[in-house]
C-alpha cells in the first residue's frame, strides 16, 4: 500500500480530503470525553502513555504505506533529529497542558486557545516569514487581542493555558514545515524519539508502584492502551485530508474542534460561563469571521 493506492477509488481527492479532515477535527472535537475518563490519572503520565501507544499505530501505518525507509533516512540526517527533537518537545508541552486543563475542568480555556490558534499563524508568518498582513488579518489578530486583555483585565488574570496551548501549537506546526519529510513520518520520528524518555518514565513509575498501568485496574490498563490510537488516528486522518484538500477548506475546518469542545465544556462538563468570557469569546468568533472571508475572497483571486 503507497501513497498513489490512496489516491485512488470512487471518491475524488476532494471528498476523500474532506472525510479524512472531517474525521480529524471530530475526534479532536471529542477528545476531552476520553480525557476525563483518565483524569483520575497525573498527566505527565497519560502523555507519556500517548507517546508509547502512537508508536506501534503509526509504525503499522508507515509499513502498510511502504515509506519506513523514510524514517531511516531521517535517523541519519543530524539536522532532521536536531529539529524533530525541538517539534516533539513542542507537541509535549502542548499534550501536557491540554490533559491537565481538561482534568481540573479547564475545557473552556482549551477551546479559546485551539480559536486564537490561527491568529497565532498569521502573526508567525508575519514575524518570520515576512508575509504581509492584510487589513483583514490586522482586524481579525486584534480582536482576539483585545479578548485576552478582556480577560486578562476583567477575569482576574491572564489566560495563559489558552496562550500556552495556541503559541505551541502555532510553533509546532509553523517548525513542522521545516521537516524534510511527509506528515506520517514526521510523526512517527517524533513519537519514536519521545517513547524513551517516555517509557522510561512509565518503568520509573512502577517501580516505584505509582503507576496507572501495571499496577492499576482492567479499566485503567483499557483507557491507556486507548491513548495510543486517540492521538495517533487523528494525526493520521489530518495528514491525508491536508494532502488532498485545498489550504482555504481546511483553514474553515479547523473550528470545528474547538467548537464542539466550547459546547462539551458548556454544555456536558457544565464549567461556568461568565459574561467576559461570553464576551471574550465573540471577540474570538468576530476575528475568526473576518479571517475566514479574507483568506476566502483571496482564494478567489487566487482562482
Amino acid at each position: 500500500m503507497t501513497d498513489d493506492t490512496l489516491d485512488q477509488g470512487r471518491m475524488s481527492d476532494g471528498a476523500r480530503g474532506f472525510a479524512f479532515a472531517l474525521a480529524a477535527y471530530l475526534m479532536w472535537g471529542f477528545l476531552p470525553l476520553y480525557m476525563k475518563l483518565v483524569a483520575h490519572v497525573p498527566a505527565s503520565e497519560v502523555v507519556a502513555h500517548r507517546v508509547v501507544w502512537s508508536v506501534p499505530v503509526a509504525a503499522i501505518l508507515l509499513f502498510l504505506m511502504g515509506r519506513t525507509a523514510d524514517i531511516a533516512a531521517a535517523l541519519r540526517s543530524p539536522r532532521t533529529l536536531m529539529m524533530a527533537c525541538l517539534t516533539a518537545g513542542l507537541i509535549t508541552f502542548n499534550w501536557g497542558i491540554y490533559v491537565w486543563a481538561i482534568s481540573v475542568d479547564r475545557a473552556l480555556e482549551t477551546a479559546l486557545g485551539y480559536y486564537i490558534n490561527p491568529m497565532i499563524n498569521v502573526v508567525l508568518g508575519a514575524l518570520f516569514l515576512n508575509e504581509r498582513l492584510n487589513r483583514a488579518q490586522m482586524v481579525a489578530v486584534g480582536l482576539a487581542l483585545a479578548a485576552v486583555i478582556l480577560l486578562t483585565v476583567k477575569a482576574g488574570g491572564l489566560p495563559w493555558v489558552s496562550l500556552a496551548l495556541a503559541l505551541s501549537f502555532g510553533f509546532y506546526g509553523f517548525l513542522r514545515k521545516t521537516l524534510p519529510i511527509g506528515p506520517s513520518q514526521g510523526f512517527m520520528l517524533e513519537v519514536l524519539i519521545l517513547s524513551i524518555p517516555a517509557l522510561g518514565y512509565i518503568l520509573w513509575l512502577a517501580g516505584h508502584g505509582q503507576d496507572h498501568f501495571a499496577a492499576g485496574s482492567a479499566w485503567d490498563v483499557f483507557i491507556l492502551l486507548m491513548a495510543g490510537p486517540v492521538t495517533a488516528v487523528p494525526l493520521i486522518c489530518y495528514a491525508f485530508g491536508a494532502k488532498l484538500l485545498r489550504y482555504t477548506t481546511i483553514g474553515i475546518m479547523q473550528y470545528i474542534g474547538p467548537t464542539i469542545i466550547f459546547l462539551i465544556a458548556v454544555f456536558w462538563f457544565k464549567e461556568p460561563f461568565s459574561t467576559v468570557q461570553f464576551v471574550a469569546f465573540a471577540l474570538i468568533w468576530a476575528g475568526l469571521a473576518i479571517y475566514t472571508w479574507s483568506s476566502l475572497a483571496e482564494a478567489r483571486k487566487k482562482g
